[in-house]
């Protein structure tokens, strides 16, 4: 009879041997599998069967390359590539961001759809898993530059999307104005008004409290794992990495929530707030991240302290909140956070904590909350979209808040179901999260027929 061991060696020969340069593909994998796999082995009828459904959840259903090739600003053809995979569809249409930058790779979004498959199945919404994107800097370009290649990646894109087929959105580096310029040249090519894309601006059709609503639902979150341990935000000390749209509306919410918010970072280094960022301060911060301005280049206009070329880990605080990008968070970041009192990360971008850093936090009893629990906010505003798109009728920004409120509490409550450690008072939300959404995928593929 094979043992636990036995399956996970399958998996990983799986992952050599189909793709054998992919790490944050095999990284993402084996985090779920891990927790899956003993899942099966403790409770399924037919463990050869429900491994068989394991392996089928891990394979993309389609990758799709292509060149995009667009006018820069001296009137010179630039090309870059672009990519959409398409990772599984049971649950319902793709649905995944699009991520524009230069690190942009097929390992990272095959990850990403990966992540996307098991955090949109958490929801409850019929959503499949995808991702795409493309290895273009939007830092690096004039505002003519990126409309120019915006449209130039939809002409390509637009034969492998549609409202019953794949729904992208924005993603690090596509904001409301990139999705604009993607659904206007979608509309010019297909004469067709429709749900394509979401992220919309509220005025042609997206919905109301999209922009906030990754950063929020982190939030909503962590207040639910911190009443399931007793606790509350009100007073707690906070870090935050990254100072993109989930790191500002992060720490919007936690300051409505009466916590203290002490950093926000870049590449470059981080901003510490010792006593606290304030409203007016995080106004700042807001305007000047719109005009592409640096963290850097505004801590010196306002005299703030900024610790260049370093993270914020190493500072004293109660909650961490890992916003930027894939393992920023390593080992020894996660040991000078367990050595200075952090007994809550809550990770609010994809993937940010290694796998090392994750097992450190568990080892020493901090509450880890894995990104496809924690960030699920933004894809179920996406979803909320979705449905605002095919009935015509729109929400108010209240009202898709308390929605938003809603499917994260149920979230936590999956996780908490199937991650309640016996004897123990802490949930092992890495666990209950990767079993909910594997439950909700293994019924849909089972009824159609695999085993």
């Amino acid at each position: 009879m094979p043992e636990l061991s036995d399956y996970q060696e399958e998996i990983n020969q799986l992952l050599k041997s189909r793709y054998p340069s992919r790490p944050e593909f095999h990284q993402a994998v084996k985090s779920v599998s891990s927790s899956v796999l003993k899942h099966i082995c403790e409770t399924s009828d037919d463990i050869d069967r429900s491994v068989r459904v394991l392996k089928y959840l891990i394979e993309p259903d389609r990758i799709v390359n292509f060149r995009v090739a667009w006018q820069d600003d001296d009137n010179c053809k630039q090309f870059n590539r672009g990519f959409r995979v398409q990772h599984n569809n049971s649950l319902g249409p793709y649905k995944g961001g699009l991520r524009f930058g230069s690190d942009v790779n097929v390992s990272v979004l095959q990850f990403l759809g990966f992540e996307q498959t098991f955090k949109n199945a958490l929801t409850g919404l019929p959503m499949g898993g995808a991702k795409g994107g493309a290895d273009f800097d939007p830092r690096e370009r004039s505002e003519g530059e990126i409309e120019r290649f915006c449209r130039a990646f939809m002409g390509q894109l637009a034969r492998y999307i549609g409202t019953d087929q794949d729904i992208p959105a924005g993603d690090i580096g596509v904001g409301a104005q990139e999705i604009a310029y993607m659904f206007d040249e979608h509309k010019n090519l297909t004469g067709e008004f429709s749900g394509v894309l979401t992220g919309k601006d509220p005025v042609f059709g997206g919905s109301c409290f999209r922009e906030e609503a990754t950063g929020y639902g982190c939030v909503y979150f962590a207040e639910e794992a911190l009443e399931a341990q007793g606790d509350k935000l009100a007073g707690k000390r906070c870090l935050i990495s990254g100072a993109g749209n989930v790191s500002l509306h992060a720490a919007e919410k936690l300051l409505d929530c009466d916590a203290q918010v002490i950093s926000l970072s870049s590449r470059a280094g981080f901003l510490h707030f010792e006593e606290g960022l304030d409203k007016e301060q995080l106004e700042s911060i807001k305007q000047h991240r719109k005009s592409r301005g640096s963290l850097e280049s505004l801590a010196e206009k306002e005299g703030w302290e900024f610790s260049a070329e370093q993270k914020p880990w190493s500072l004293e605080a109660d909650l961490a909140f890992p916003c930027a990008t894939q393992n920023e968070l390593e080992l020894a970041d996660a040991e000078q956070l367990v050595e200075q009192g952090c007994n809550f990360v809550f990770e609010g971008a994809n993937m940010p904590c290694t796998e090392d850093a994750i097992s450190h936090f568990q080892e020493n009893g901090v509450v880890f909350g894995p990104s496809k629990a924690v960030n699920a906010g933004g894809v179920a505003v996406s979803g909320i979209e979705i449905s605002q798109n095919r009935s015509g009728q729109y929400l108010s920004s209240e009202e898709v808040e308390e929605e938003l409120k809603r499917i994260m509490q149920k979230i936590h409550s999956a996780c908490c179901k199937h991650g309640k450690r016996e004897n123990e008072d802490i949930i092992d939300y890495k666990l209950g999260s990767s079993i909910a959404a594997f439950e909700e995928l293994s019924n849909a593929a089972s009824l159609y027929g695999v085993n």
